[in-house]
This record gives C-alpha cells, structure tokens and sequence, in this order.
C-alpha cells in the first residue's frame, strides 16, 4: 500500500532529490506519528500527512504532521533554539530522520533588509504571549518586533489576533533618513488600513500563522520560489491560552494587526488591548489581514 506523504518543492529541494523519493518509497518515513501539530496519532499509510522541516543555520530536523493540520514546508528556526523546540518531536515520535548540515536559509523575520529580526517572547497571563523586551532601539540599530497575542471582538465574535509592532522606525532598503515605512510596507505585501475594528479583515493569500504543538511558532509569508517563508519567527514558541487557540481552530484563521512603533504598547488586559487598537484606528495606524492557520 503506497503512503500518503507530501512533500513539498520546497522541502525536496532542502533535503534532496534522493532522500525525497526515499520518503515517498517508505524507507525513511515512520508508519505511524505523532502530528507535531495536533500531538494526536497519524498513519501514513491512511492519513494524508505533511512532511515539515524545521530547520536552523547548520541543522535540520524532518516531522510529520496531519496534512489538515500542517502543509508540508520548511519552518525556520533559530539554530540556538532547535535542539530544544524539535526535542519533544522527536522524543514522541520514533524513525524521524534527521538531516544534519543541510543548508538552511536564514530565516527572514520581515520583508526587507532594513526591517527587524525575529525577537524571543514572553508569557502573558492575560493575552497568552507579548514581546519580551519592548525598549526602543538605539539610533542605527534595528528594529524588533514584538508581538502580542489577544482576542479582538468583531462584533460579538472573539478573534484570535496577534498585534505586531516594531520597537523603531523600519525603513525600505537603502533608506537611512530615519523614516518609518513599516506600514507602507506591509500595505505593499497585500495588508489594508482598518477602518472599523469590529470588521474582519480579507485573507491574504500566501500568509498564514504557524501555531505547532499548541505554542506559536512564526508568521509566514510568500517565498520568491515558491511555497512560505519566515516573516516573524519566535525564538522561542510562545504558548497561547486555550482561548486563543480555541478561537483560531474554530475560525481557522488569526487576525494579525500592524501599528509603527509606540502607538499601542504593551497592553496586560485584552480590554486594554482593544482600547489602544481603537486609539491606533482613529489616527489611520494600524493595518491588517486574516491570515489562514498552519496547525492548530
């Protein structure tokens, strides 16, 4: 019986063209799995599964996921964080093959150059994660950006959103003047002004949010080739509420908003959070999309 495994072009051309069609012809893939998504069993040979790569700067790691849960990809992660965020894969699940010096592409936090890099997160009680560290850069330095998870009402419906908000000015590559084009930018890779926060926003295609093993992982976007890339990748994955978690598996979808530095902050209640989005709304500050769920 054949299985029923996917992988991706853009995991085959990470791993190989020989150690794909090895995959596929069942010598380097498990009968059975946990999904590094759901942690609920899956077979191979009945469910369509999702072939995953997690990988860092000199390291690679291969899971499998329900293929309703995960498409198959290549996930970025910090190098210094995989051993670490792949652990409790591979100790529930048995056969993974890994794959040890495969060339990772850095993992790309933003859309340009200039934009900031990935930052490690927090746990907060209320909201379920928010940016660690929220200090301004210094002049010359790169932006980070943080992110806050909360449920945003759209009407009576409670949405899971993440608040994306870098800590400076993100310019264009090759702009020094200081100016902030952090949302001329994300309007240019499809996202729109918000005018009401009680609508929800369009989905855009290509994005989606990375939630594995019930924590946050990474927003993707796009790749040039082909398939999604890390835009905003966790240092270390963040754990949301059940809420949170439960409102984006009902809705298979997060909202993710996006505000210049300074203009909503850290928010300790999502009451707070909600008043600081509709201060942001009224000066024309924030953009947004739904972005589909990878995971669950």
């Amino acid at each position: 019986m054949p299985r029923m495994l996917d992988v991706s072009d853009e995991v085959r051309s990470e791993i190989g063209d020989d150690e794909a069609d090895r995959l596929l012809g069942g010598d380097r893939a498990p009968d059975s799995y946990e999904c590094t998504s759901c942690r609920t069993p899956g077979d191979t040979y009945s469910d369509p599964t999702s072939t995953v790569l997690f990988v860092g700067d000199e390291t690679a790691v291969l899971a499998f996921a329900h293929a309703r849960c995960i498409p198959s990809q290549v996930v970025p992660v910090a190098e210094e964080q995989l051993a670490g965020a792949v652990r409790s894969i591979n100790q529930a699940q048995t056969d993974v093959p890994g794959f040890p010096g495969v060339a990772a592409p850095a993992p790309s936090a933003v859309v340009t150059p200039t934009a900031p890099p990935a930052v490690p997160a927090a746990a907060s009680p209320a909201l379920g994660a928010a940016v660690a560290d929220d200090r301004p850069s210094a002049p010359g330095q790169a932006a980070i950006l943080g992110i806050t998870c909360g449920l945003v009402l759209h009407g009576k419906v409670g949405h899971a959103s993440l608040v994306v908000e870098p800590t400076g000015p993100v310019g264009r590559p090759g702009n020094t003047s200081g100016e902030d084009e952090f949302l001329d930018l994300l309007q240019d890779a499809g996202f729109q002004p918000v005018a009401d926060l009680d609508e929800t926003p369009e989905q855009l295609p290509g994005w989606s949010v990375l939630v594995a093993m019930g924590k946050l992982h990474a927003i993707l976007q796009p790749a040039a080739a082909g398939g999604s890339t890390g835009w905003w990748q966790a240092h270390q994955p963040l754990q949301v509420t059940d809420a949170w978690r439960l409102a984006a598996s009902q809705l298979s979808e997060v909202t993710m908003y996006a505000v210049p530095a300074g203009t909503v902050g850290r928010q300790p209640r999502e009451d707070l959070l909600r008043q600081a989005l509709e201060r942001a709304v009224s000066m024309g500050q924030v953009v947004a999309a739904s972005l589909p769920l990878a995971g669950t």
